[in-house]
């Protein structure tokens, strides 16, 4: 995005996801879905994921910006919403094949518009970020932006607060996307839930993460993010430990009211997390955030595959569930130890950023 703008890394993450559902409708042997879905859908969705989302609020936005991100996260789940029971519909009668299509279509249709509308700054149709009081050109394309996110990535390791950050979303990850959008469905399953109740759930659960994150954000502008984290995972660690008990074949009024908590605090953690960057990190905030989303990632994957081999081998998710609410505890622990919270500290180690050496 430093070097080549927002506008064609989304156009380009939107072809990717295009291409690779429409090569996956085609696919004939196993390795092709791991390349089709796994690479290339890999790569459009992950330019397109939350670093997208502190690049776009730190260029367009100078306040507001907790309430911002909190809404650009809330919005692939409000993709869960639009899409999860129709396809899960699609597929009960007409196989999985014609609803990745329509996947691919969709996703070539917004890249058109994208390319047609979306704009790198605000300078380019000569207005000032949100809240701005000067007029801020636009930057020139950086040179060497890969090596700089590198260097940026040394500096942040040498410094506590990136470490407690991505510990915390690595356990993020494991508990949000990664167990539910990959085990949900099997999860429901072994409780005798019909696939398309249990899609409808999911997509329940990207309404009131829309809410929850929108609602995060507010909050983020308003009080200490690392007291807004404590609170996200701790509540998050209860729902988790409830699931067992309210799972069940039917969808039940405690089915219910634990897809509405969950949902809430189910992405809550992002806008507190960009703040705690960029006021721990600065100008390289989102730079660092990118980072920190990467271990969040890798604790999705992490879970994704670590839950289904615990389902085989004990019978039941009941001690996943567990494992991960005590992992939601730790990582409540973890937040309030993030220094720069309430103010941006003034003292800066070696490596130029807030912290120990």
């Amino acid at each position: 995005m430093d070097r080549v703008g927002i506008r064609r890394v989304v156009a380009g993450a939107l072809l990717l996801v295009s291409a690779g559902a429409v090569l996956t409708a085609f696919m004939t042997r196993p390795w092709q879905l791991v390349a089709y879905w796994g690479v290339l859908i890999g790569l459009g969705s992950g330019c397109l994921t939350m670093t997208f989302a502190a690049g776009v609020t730190a260029r367009w936005f100078d306040r507001r910006r907790g309430l911002v991100t909190g809404a650009l996260s809330s919005s692939s789940h409000l993709g869960q919403l639009l899409f999860l029971p129709l396809l899960a519909g699609a597929v009960e009668r007409h196989g999985w094949r014609p609803p990745v299509v329509t996947l691919a279509l969709v996703a070539l249709a917004v890249a058109a518009l994208v390319f047609l509308a979306l704009r790198d700054h605000p300078a380019d149709i000569g207005v000032k970020p949100y809240g701005a009081r000067e007029f801020v050109p636009k930057p020139p394309p950086a040179a060497g932006a890969a090596a700089r996110t590198l260097k940026v990535l040394a500096a942040a390791l040498r410094t506590g607060p990136f470490w407690l950050l991505a510990g915390m979303f690595v356990i993020c990850g494991a508990s949000t996307n990664g167990i539910m959008w990959s085990n949900w469905a099997p999860a429901a399953h072994d409780h005798g839930m019909r696939v398309t109740s249990a899609a409808s759930l999911l997509s329940l659960i990207g309404v009131f993460s829309a809410l929850g994150a929108v609602l995060s954000g507010w909050l983020t502008d308003r009080f200490d993010p690392r007291r807004l984290l404590t609170v996200c995972f701790a509540v998050r660690a209860l729902t988790l430990l409830a699931l067992p008990l309210v799972f069940s074949a039917a969808v039940t009024p405690p089915m219910l009211l634990f897809v509405f908590v969950y949902g809430l605090v189910d992405v809550a953690t992002v806008p507190p997390v960009i703040e705690l960057c960029h006021r721990a990190y600065g100008e390289d905030g989102p730079i660092v955030f990118g980072w920190v989303n990467a271990a969040h990632q890798l604790g999705a994957g992490a879970s994704a595959f670590l839950g289904a081999t615990a389902r085989d081998l004990f019978g039941t998710y009941d001690v996943v569930w567990v494992a991960l609410a005590a992992g939601c505890l730790v990582a409540a622990v973890l937040a309030m130890a993030v220094r720069g919270g309430a103010h941006r500290p003034a003292v800066r180690n070696r490596a130029g950023y807030p912290g120990r050496d």
